[in-house]
């Protein structure tokens, strides 16, 4: 099989930076240095432990998409891959980058263009956050869906890059679900533009859903139309305690079985609890071993909520309606309670499976353990069965932290592959990166891999855009 579409050319970066000092003065370009460094990790790469090579990336700040293309023509010119990158905040290595190759940011490229309520369509630039967009959206009524936990600090063009999910998957769907059209610089410097305004349209072969979780290895993304939503009418948190993790990851077949169809369905298994409370003091462990966290929304709320009490309260659960201020703080508390300290390596992960499999998946955890040494622990994106494992091992009394030890990744692998065994995938919402695709291989028929190297090699020839990731 052709490897030719993730092999990096030969960099001219010297000659690159030159070329930009002699012909493109007014760009933003800076050399590898220590001040680049962090641009040389995303969030799932940063080294805990140890120090990272001195010098990072050349990095470049395009603030309009002309820029981006000048860069990318340059960049092809003189042989240098190109890593376009958003906020850094992915977690699979996607927006990693070596001394050798250039980081196109987005930072700067975070106007919101067009709000149209009537077309129920946003059009941004790539740099544009989450939470901004939403803000701009909030005082007219509506809201754009995909909530990624990093919302506040991701990018919407970073979400594209991964097919960000989130907590409102359940309801909304992922970002595909909610992106109609986009603008892409291609590696000759071309701007394209694929999709549509509309709502519906079947003109030629469905290129936004190829582009959107491609992790930057077809094109560049400068501009988004995304679908915006009516904020619904009414919203409720309903938190569903349980006896044991086994119990809770049961009851995630009661909601599915009834009528009612939350916008979030998290479930938080007994470790995660006990971690919560210990970097909180929240107090979640004495409610319960387990957690279902549910978000209704829209029209008749006090039905859907009677419902849905009836199907857990069946399921062995102890149902609440909490209070506004409480809904806020144990939303909080699922996006960002966790906490892992420097006495413990550990190893996060991304799956996703069938929803019926995912007690199953829970049940495999003590073996796992016990096969490794290690302590599994998980939380999940119920409503569509995206599971964020979190394996650890303490790190022991005079012991090397930067030593990582393999049994951790072994663990993780073994975990993915029984996430493969009951028909799910190796990643869910955080994507391949250069952290699974090795797995990604396991998953793909050898067909299937050679069709997506030749789209690839079709669109970006000479292996120009962030070679060596995701494919």
């Amino acid at each position: 099989m052709s490897t030719s579409a993730v092999v990096a050319p030969l960099t001219g970066l010297p000659a690159l930076l030159d070329a930009v000092r002699e012909v493109a003065p007014h760009l933003d370009v800076r050399a590898p240095s220590a001040a680049t460094a962090p641009f040389a990790f995303d969030a799932g790469t940063v080294p805990r432990h140890g120090e990272a090579d001195e010098d990072g990336p050349a990095v470049s700040f395009p603030s309009t998409v002309s820029e981006v293309q000048q860069l990318v023509r340059l960049a092809g010119r003189h042989g240098v891959s190109i890593v376009a990158r958003g906020a850094g905040s992915g977690l699979s290595g996607g927006a990693s980058a070596t001394r050798h190759q250039l980081v196109v940011s987005t930072d700067r490229l975070d106007r919101i263009v067009e709000v149209s309520p009537a077309d129920e369509v946003a059009v941004v630039e790539p740099g544009v956050l989450n939470a901004a967009l939403n803000e701009r959206l909030a005082p007219l009524g509506l809201f754009y869906a995909p909530d990624p936990a990093s919302w506040r600090i991701s990018t919407i063009g970073g979400n594209i890059a991964t097919n960000a999910g989130g907590l409102r998957c359940a309801k909304y769907g992922v970002t595909r679900e909610s992106v109609l059209a986009l603008d892409v610089v291609l590696a000759d410097g071309s701007l394209v533009s694929i999709g549509h305004r509309s709502i519906k349209g079947v003109t030629g072969l469905d290129l936004v859903s190829l582009f959107v979780g491609s992790e930057g290895v077809l094109g560049i993304v400068v501009g988004a139309t995304v679908r915006i939503r009516p904020l619904p009418v009414a919203r409720r948190t309903v938190t569903a305690f349980f006896d044991s993790t086994a119990a809770g990851a049961a009851g995630i077949g009661a909601i599915t079985a009834s009528r009612v169809r939350p916008s979030v369905i998290e479930f938080l298994d007994e470790p995660t609890l006990v971690g919560i409370d210990a970097a909180q003091e929240s107090g979640l462990r004495a409610r319960g071993a387990a957690l279902l966290l549910i978000e209704l929304d829209g029209f008749g709320i006090d039905e859907q909520t009677a419902e849905l009490t009836v199907a857990l309260e069946s399921a062995g659960a102890r149902v609440r309606v909490e209070s506004d201020a409480d809904a806020e703080t144990l939303w909080e508390l699922r996006r960002s309670g966790r906490r892992f300290d420097d006495d413990s390596w550990f190893v996060g992960g991304d799956v996703a499976v069938p929803k019926s499999r995912i007690a199953e998946v829970f049940a495999g955890f003590p073996a796992l353990e016990e096969r490794y040494g290690v302590a599994v622990s998980a939380v999940a994106h119920a409503g569509d069965g995206n599971l964020h494992p979190v394996i650890t091992l303490p790190i022991p009394a005079g012991a090397d932290p930067a030593a990582f030890p393999a049994v951790l990744h072994d663990a993780a692998d073994d975990l993915v592959r029984a996430a493969l065994a009951v028909g799910g995938t190796v990643s869910g919402e955080h994507g391949i990166g250069t952290v699974k695709r090795e797995l990604a291989a396991e998953e793909l028929a050898e067909r299937v891999r050679v069709a997506q190297l030749a789209i690839k090699d079709a669109l970006d020839p000479t292996g120009l855009f962030n070679p060596g990731k995701a494919l």
